[in-house]
């Protein structure tokens, strides 16, 4: 067999009456394969193997050797009997009769061959490998895993015949490190026929969007809103309604301090199909990047998530209860005096993450005492993660006078 002598195509088998021949794993393997995509299958074998009892109750069987007019009325026949006489005889018939056959003894004596298939979103990949299934299979498992990764487009370019119906997907991004990113995150990128990006985030991947992907920038910085929140949700809805697949691409999580619940609301106010897929929070990865857990045996055994911009009187005070600051550098001056007053005093260890996952990423380590005085210093700048308390004695950047370096020990400043 030439696999230039094959011509690729599908068959549409629903009600269609289709004979397998064989009562054996293989057997049983097509006749499912035959039932999912509809047929009426009819099923001739003496005898079942487990495989084919569980799905006798779907198809007709008949319980006897293959006779030569078992063939009448089948449009598709799949000869699986492990007897090569008898699957050859099977391929013969159906020849006479015009009616395509898989030959499972011999594929050179097929007139259709089974490729390995696997289904991704609505694309079905139907791998043939020149008679070799196992390679077939290979191929097809790397195909699919690419779809499913976004590394290959699953993109639309033709709308349903009755109209496309829109959707937004609010995609965490994660810290920016673009393999940082969740495969379904990527995979509706991928699909993605409108990009509405923050100004962090995985933005590399952009660069590899199809050319006619509509990409909205609505970045923001400190201080800095080009476009309000408001025109943001209104965007979405405007691209939705117009029949488009929009990705809403944040950095870290939607739903951590990224106003995605805010968009979520919007959309479904405006009867448009929203989903939420979660992204790596920066708020726990890049103190990570930096070998700092926010919890730590013996240490820390909760933490608060709080935006620079609020303020900080009821944080908890405890020296086993880490406070992640996002966003708060520029903050920092009234930030620092007030937690220190909080209980945790000025001997409290501080990190300073700048441009997590980046090339460019910074750490400057110092104490309450010290830090914004570094900060000023060392002109850090967002986007940073700040981190107080004691896990940030854990890190390996640490300097080694922050062994004794501890928090207050009052529980809750009211």
């Amino acid at each position: 067999m030439e696999i230039a002598d094959l011509y690729p195509i599908s068959l549409r088998l629903l009600g269609r009456p289709a004979l397998v021949v064989g009562g054996g794993t293989v057997a049983a393997r097509r006749a499912k394969a035959l039932l999912d995509a509809g047929a009426r299958v009819t099923l001739v074998a003496p005898a079942l193997g487990g495989p084919a009892r569980e799905i006798a109750g779907l198809l007709s069987w008949r319980p006897r050797a293959y006779e030569s007019t078992d063939i009448a009325g089948a449009w598709f026949v799949v000869a699986a009997t492990d007897d090569p006489a008898v699957d050859a005889r099977v391929a013969a018939d159906a020849e006479a009769h015009h009616v395509w056959c898989v030959n499972h003894s011999d594929a050179a004596d097929s007139t259709a061959w089974t490729p390995a298939v696997a289904t991704v979103a609505d694309v079905r990949i139907a791998v043939n490998a020149g008679g070799d299934p196992r390679r077939a299979a290979a191929v097809r498992n790397a195909v699919a895993a690419a779809l499913e990764t976004g590394d290959l487009p699953l993109r639309r370019y033709r709308s349903d015949s009755d109209g496309r119906r829109g959707r937004v997907a609010l995609v965490g991004g994660g810290p920016g490190a673009e393999d940082l990113m969740t495969v379904r995150g990527r995979r509706l990128l991928a699909e993605a026929d409108v990009v509405v990006a923050d100004r962090l985030g995985p933005r590399g991947l952009l660069a590899d969007l199809a050319g006619d992907v509509k990409v909205i920038d609505v970045g923001k910085t400190p201080g800095h809103h080009p476009v309000p929140q408001t025109d943001i949700n209104a965007i979405l809805v405007r691209e939705a309604r117009a029949g488009h697949r929009v990705v809403r691409l944040k950095g870290g999580d939607p739903y951590v301090l990224g106003r995605g619940g805010e968009e979520a609301i919007a959309c479904r106010e405006n009867g448009v199909d929203v989903e939420v897929v979660p992204g790596v929070t920066s708020a726990v990865s890049v103190p990570a990047a930096a070998g700092i857990p926010v919890t730590h045996r013996g240490l820390a055994k909760a933490f608060t998530v709080i935006s620079g911009h609020e303020e900080l009187d009821n944080v908890p005070a405890g020296s086993d209860h880490t406070v992640v600051l996002l966003m708060g550098v520029g903050t920092l001056n009234r930030s620092v005096p007030i937690l220190a007053a909080a209980g945790r005093g000025t001997d409290c260890p501080v990190a300073i993450i700048e441009n997590g996952f980046a090339p460019e990423q910074r750490v400057t380590i110092g104490t309450l005492g010290t830090i914004v005085a570094q900060a000023q210093a060392g002109r850090v700048r967002n986007p940073a993660v700040v981190v107080v308390g004691d896990v940030v004695r854990v890190s390996p950047l640490a300097p080694a006078e922050f062994a004794g370096a501890r928090c207050g020990t009052r529980a809750l400043v009211n």
